[in-house]
Parts: C-alpha cells; sequence; structure tokens
C-alpha cells in the first residue's frame, strides 16, 4: 500500500472472511493499512495478507486496553492520519477524493463520518443517522478510557469514542457500512452491547467526572435512558421525526429493534441496581436497591 492518502487504515477484525475482501479492495490509495485480528479461525488472516495489509495480532486480557487503543499506543502509524473502519464499512471513490482534498490544508484534528447504513437487505435512507469520530490526526487523542473489568467479550471499543485536542469536521461523503451475517448476528451483538452499557451507566454512576468526555449525543442518552419514555421517544423520533417510515419494513424494523436495545439496558440496569443479577465488579459499588 503507498497510495496518495497520508493515511493508515486500521481494520480491527475477528472472523470477518465474508466481509473483509469488499472492505481492503477499496483501500489501494491509502497509505498503509493494518488489520488487526483476534484469534480468527476462518480465512481472515490469509485474505488480510493477499491484500497487502499488515496483521497484527491481538489477545485482549479483559481490561483496558481494547483493540483501537492498543493500536495507539503500542503500534503508532507512521502517517498523520489515521482511519478506523470495520470489516464491514466500505469507502468510495467521492469519499477518497473528499479526503485528498481536506486532509492537507485542514486545521482540523478529528472528522466525523456518516454512513451508509442496510438492514434486512435494504438501505436505510432516513431515520436516525450514523456519524462516528473515525479519522483523527496521529497523536491527537485516544478512545475513552473505561476500566471495564470483564464485562463482555467486546474487545474493541464499540460506544467509545476518541477523545480529541483540537477541533473537528465533519464528511459529508458517505461510508458503505453493509453488514452481511443476517439478523440473527444484529441480535446478538446488540445483546452484548446492552450488557455493556449497563454496566457502564453503573461506572458512571460511580464515577462521574467521566462524563466530561462524553459527546452530545452520548451525554443525552446516558441522562435519560433510565427513564421509562427513553425507548419511545427514540422510536417516534427516529422514525417519525427522521423520517424512517419512508424505509417501508425495513425502517419500521429498525426503529423497534433499536428501541428494543435502549429498553433492555434499562432493565438489565435495573436488576443490577436491585440485585438480582451481578454488575461487573467496578460497577457493583453503585448496584443497589433503588425505586424502578
Amino acid at each position: 500500500m503507498s497510495g496518495d492518502l497520508p493515511v493508515t487504515v486500521v481494520v480491527p477484525v475477528k472472523d470477518e472472511e465474508r466481509n473483509l475482501p469488499r472492505c481492503l479492495a477499496a483501500l489501494d490509495r491509502f497509505t498503509a493499512v493494518v488489520v488487526v485480528d483476534s484469534g480468527s479461525t476462518d480465512r481472515t488472516v490469509e485474505i488480510a495478507k493477499a491484500h497487502g495489509a499488515k496483521v497484527l495480532d491481538f489477545a485482549w486480557n479483559g481490561r483496558f486496553p481494547k483493540k483501537r487503543n492498543w493500536v495507539l499506543t503500542n503500534h503508532p502509524p507512521e502517517t498523520e492520519w489515521v482511519l478506523f473502519l470495520d470489516a464491514d464499512e466500505v469507502v468510495d471513490a467521492a469519499f477518497c477524493d473528499a479526503l485528498a482534498a481536506r486532509l492537507g490544508p485542514e486545521e482540523h484534528a478529528g472528522y466525523w463520518l456518516t454512513y451508509r447504513n442496510y438492514f434486512l437487505g435494504r438501505e436505510l435512507r432516513h431515520g436516525l443517522a450514523q456519524r462516528k469520530l473515525a479519522l483523527f490526526r496521529v497523536g491527537a487523542g485516544l478512545y475513552e478510557r473505561i476500566d471495564e473489568q470483564g464485562w463482555s467479550k467486546l474487545d474493541m471499543e464499540v460506544h467509545e469514542h476518541p477523545v480529541i485536542e483540537g477541533t473537528t469536521g465533519e464528511f459529508a461523503e458517505k461510508i458503505d457500512h453493509r453488514d452481511y451475517r443476517g439478523l440473527a448476528r444484529f441480535l446478538d451483538r446488540h445483546r452484548d452491547y446492552a450488557a455493556w452499557e449497563a454496566n457502564r451507566i453503573l461506572l458512571l454512576a460511580a464515577q462521574p467526572e467521566r462524563k466530561r468526555d462524553l459527546t452530545a449525543r452520548q451525554a443525552f442518552k446516558y441522562r435519560h435512558i433510565e427513564k421509562w419514555w427513553y425507548p419511545w421517544f427514540y422510536f417516534l423520533y427516529a422514525y417519525l421525526a427522521k423520517q424512517g417510515f419512508r424505509d417501508g419494513a425495513a425502517g419500521f424494523h429498525y426503529a423497534f429493534y433499536k428501541a428494543w436495545y435502549f429498553a433492555s439496558i434499562r432493565l438489565l440496569v435495573q436488576e443490577m441496581r436491585e440485585g438480582r443479577v451481578s454488575a461487573a465488579p467496578a460497577a457493583a459499588a453503585v448496584a443497589e436497591p433503588e425505586a424502578g
């Protein structure tokens, strides 16, 4: 890899032989591509090497750091910029052209990226847009430090965002986000996310100083997520206010499952606070009985 874009693309993976070829095939304009693998048992590593990517092996011990922070601190990119992509995300020529035009003279330390999402085989053109701060200058910051202790098997930062020193901009050009592993995988993943989020809510209650690093969207979510109305608020906002209904059945089901996800988080937090299930050790100190 030795393209015209002074960017290292980092792709964290585990058993991604189905998605990875599309992702890597679109990265020929980038200076370097690094695939960080968590013990894949399929052809993921073989595919990465065949595309000329550098492969790093990562074994997580259940604590800080996870994959992205581990790469930034132990294998810092030699380029000026780093872009984190998931294996099911694909850049196109328009996105690469925008990078080439803006990375040189721009003063921003990072960029929020938007994504073209698909659900049940259909592109979601409406609803609440997915945004991530996934492109930033090397050395400008790290992902949030969350001192979890084996909350889940999620070895990559998912809901954590980079805490960047400097201003941030935004790219209008979208990245294609299309996972080919179906609804069952979506539900399994969000079940794991919900358990992780519940433990984080308890940890934030114990360490309120960590709230200063939250984005505006995160701050709103964590301020209200334990309230009974929050899942319904999300559904109505995404499906009606943001016109998710224009995506037909896929738009309805996506908004419905996301509302189910937020309701699951609330109920898990209630169980932990009332002692009906165990919270993770780092969060257990605040898992006290509380009115529903």
